[in-house]
């Protein structure tokens, strides 16, 4: 008889795009294992080479730099997800915007370093701001932005997205089990943890912090061949004239996002699942049957301040029987599901 503790893991790690990433196999069930995830996160870091705006050299800042004066040619890889944060775009009727960079900037998070801007700045920020100015051009590989001022900024999508490509190359490589995330808040699981031990285990546990309770877990999620995204202003924001104000903006006011404390969503890809958390933290309860479509491919974790007490509302949307398991705590008030998948 095998239980829990007969379950072991190797896990390898680095620093990359300001987090740690980490690749996890099932001890001794993956031939070369360290080596695959050495490889894994060198992809990783050639992926952040190309897609970060914290370098002038990269792919994106080259795009930023020149795509306002005519079209630029663009990646295979790097143009599906432009295609791919374009009809997320639609999706989440504008709530979630690669193209917000000039927001993102006129705010100070570009430099890290929060401000609250002019009236002047932000109206000039949201003038170029937006999906709608980027024309892409998919047959010739190529982008161009039909006004100066965008910029596009995957800080909501480029960690998921790394870890999409990360899972592309190890299930090529033969890999059947494995959990990767980038800074906890970004998860793909593809197979099952401990499969060869508990060959009735389906999928890998992962915890879904309480945004308000450091340390603590509201539940944990069994994870099969999905990924998971959790969005909150938890660890990153400024505090203007004693108000405090998160780096998650909403891109349809330029405004930082209010009222909701954390939104977690289970999406087939990990870009999907970062970019629509971002989505569902900026649009809050209105956005879960947009989000989390009643009997569609994505589930999703709203958390929101309950009453003047201090505790805290949990809505879930479209989540599976068997794939939540609520941990104790006290202060949480667990809401009916807005609707269950079979």
């Amino acid at each position: 008889m095998h239980g829990e503790s007969d379950l072991h893991t190797l896990v390898v790690g680095r620093d990359a795009m300001a987090c740690r990433f980490e690749v996890i196999f099932n001890a001794g069930e993956v031939a070369d294992d360290t080596a695959l995830a050495v490889d894994a996160l060198d992809l990783v870091d050639e992926i952040e080479a190309r897609i970060t705006v914290y370098r002038d050299t990269s792919e994106l800042s080259r795009i930023n730099a020149r795509a306002a004066e005519g079209w630029q040619p663009v990646g295979r890889d790097l143009l599906a997800l432009l295609l791919l944060a374009r009809d997320l775009h639609e999706r989440t009727a504008g709530a979630f915007d690669m193209a917000a960079g000039s927001l993102v900037r006129t705010w100070g998070f570009l430099q890290r370093q929060g401000r609250t801007p002019t009236p002047d700045d932000l109206s000039r920020a949201r003038a170029s701001a937006g999906m709608q100015w980027v024309e892409i051009d998919a047959p010739r590989e190529r982008v161009r932005f039909s006004k100066p001022g965008v910029e596009l900024n995957p800080g909501a999508i480029g960690k998921g997205w790394a870890l999409d490509r990360v899972v592309d190359r190890l299930r090529h490589a033969g890999v059947t089990s494995t959990l990767v995330h980038g800074g906890t808040s970004s998860v793909r699981a593809v197979g099952a943890h401990g499969a060869a031990v508990l060959p009735e285990r389906r999928g890998w546990p992962v915890g879904v912090r309480h945004p308000l309770r450091p340390g603590r877990r509201l539940a944990t999620v069994m994870l099969e061949d999905r990924a998971l995204g959790t969005s909150g202003s938890g660890t990153q924001f400024f505090v203007d004239r004693g108000r405090r104000l998160g780096h998650i903006l909403d891109p349809r006011s330029g405004l930082p996002a209010e009222g909701v404390l954390s939104a977690t969503v289970i999406a087939p890809t990990a870009a999907e699942a970062d970019a629509l958390s971002t989505a569902l933290y900026v649009s809050g309860p209105d956005g879960l049957p947009r989000i989390a479509t009643p009997g569609g491919a994505v589930g999703a974790i709203l958390v929101l301040p309950g009453d003047t007490s201090g505790g805290i509302r949990v809505l879930t949307a479209n989540l599976a029987a068997g794939q939540l398991f609520v941990e104790p705590c006290t202060g949480v008030k667990w809401e009916p599901p807005a609707a269950a998948s079979e």
